[in-house]
């Protein structure tokens, strides 16, 4: 296959020119077009590496669409992967919540159904993108450390983050914006969110610490990569540090991304809260990080199509030093790096041909088609 006319984006640069690709790797990149009528003209657009996705918990609402309502696993697996590789995600990490903030949730429910829908398509080749397993474990859930052996057990993981939504700290630093947050998602009343608030602190206090060494122990002892979780003051990196976490999911305060990027830890935050200008729990916004020069990876988190939009808004702004190929990295390269995988992520010779091909419609990013192994999967 020759794709030609595009600006191919590079990890440090754009070129003018073309793609040649055998056998579902990149064979050739030339500077320049050509007139071959076997070509694909991208008509100047941007032709750039396939995303790769970290953390997104979009799998979840395909599985309960509605409350009480469990729709066919492979169905709704299939509709997820699909959503993906229209957003030019070609690389999914499906986060799974092992433990939940409230007992007898859809998403406690739904974890033996997830990861036997994910293993099974992908076994039978029903999946566009590249699946792998993100466990998200919430220690201070009474059940997560069983739950997790035995998912570990059952299937292979390939990235574990450990997490802690207990009111007071993290995220909800802000108690009101808790109370506010979970109060409006389980339609409690004050007396009930009183109790809610208790059981969480008591359940974080009985289970929080032991659950985080014994898990991120386990995931050393079988070369797992770890990330932390909410990180928001030194003392949480210093913590995560410790644990050697490679990856600080969604930090909540520029100190604190500052301190896991002096640490090596990558910084991760979320695309959503790019494309909104900020974050919906009152925390540090994405494009703040980035002018602060500590923004590492971006994450569609719980919508797949902000992940392209979100590079290049903020390649647009002018606060910061990302251009174009660096604010791409943001989406390919550096989450690629970051758990280890060294065939894809970017435009170069032997890698996969994973790629979108985008254009530019005012301020607005359009995708026209998306590659997996050089095969068109949108």
């Amino acid at each position: 296959m020759i794709l030609t006319n595009a600006r191919i984006v590079l990890p440090n640069e754009i070129i003018k020119g073309t793609l040649v690709i055998n056998e579902g790797v990149i064979t050739q990149i030339d500077q320049g077009n050509v007139s071959l009528p076997t070509a694909l003209d991208c008509q100047n657009g941007y032709l750039t590496a396939g995303m790769i996705e970290l953390h997104t918990d979009n799998m979840e609402k395909h599985f309960t669409p509605r409350p009480g309502v469990n729709w066919p696993a492979i169905q709704a697996f299939k509709v997820h992967d699909a959503q993906m590789v229209s957003a030019g995600i070609t690389s999914v990490f499906d986060a799974i919540s092992v433990g939940d903030v409230i007992e007898g949730s859809e998403r406690l429910n739904n974890l033996s159904r997830m990861v036997e829908a994910l293993n099974e398509s992908r076994d039978r080749g029903l999946t566009r993108a590249d699946h792998f397993l993100h466990l998200r474990c919430e220690v201070s859930h009474k059940d997560t450390l069983a739950n997790f052996h035995a998912l570990l057990e059952q299937t292979n993981v390939q990235l574990v983050s450990v997490m802690d939504h207990s009111p007071g700290q993290r995220q909800f630093a802000n108690i009101e914006k808790y109370r506010e947050y979970y109060q409006g998602k389980y339609k409690l009343s004050n007396a009930e969110m009183e109790a809610f608030i208790t059981r969480q602190l008591d359940d974080s206090q009985r289970y929080s610490a032991q659950f985080r060494e014994t898990i991120c122990d386990t995931c050393h002892n079988r070369h797992i990569p770890l990330a932390s979780h909410d990180d928001a003051t030194i003392e949480h990196i210093e913590e995560s540090h410790h644990f050697n976490m490679v990856i600080a999911e969604f930090p909540t305060t520029e100190k604190a991304a500052k301190a896991a990027h002096e640490k090596g830890m990558s910084v991760l935050m979320g695309a959503p809260n790019v494309v909104r200008g900020g974050s919906h729990s009152g925390n540090i916004a994405a494009h703040e990080l980035a002018s602060a020069g500590v923004l590492d990876i971006l994450s569609s988190d719980y919508y797949p199509a902000s992940l392209l939009e979100s590079a290049f808004k903020i390649a647009r702004l002018e606060d910061n030093d990302y251009d174009i190929p660096k604010a791409m990295n943001l989406v390919s390269l550096n989450p690629a790096k970051a758990v280890g995988l060294h065939d894809r992520g970017l435009i170069d010779l032997g890698c996969k041909a994973d790629l979108i091909w985008s254009s530019a419609k005012e301020d607005h990013v359009h995708i026209e088609q998306v590659w997996k192994n050089g095969q068109r999967a949108f």
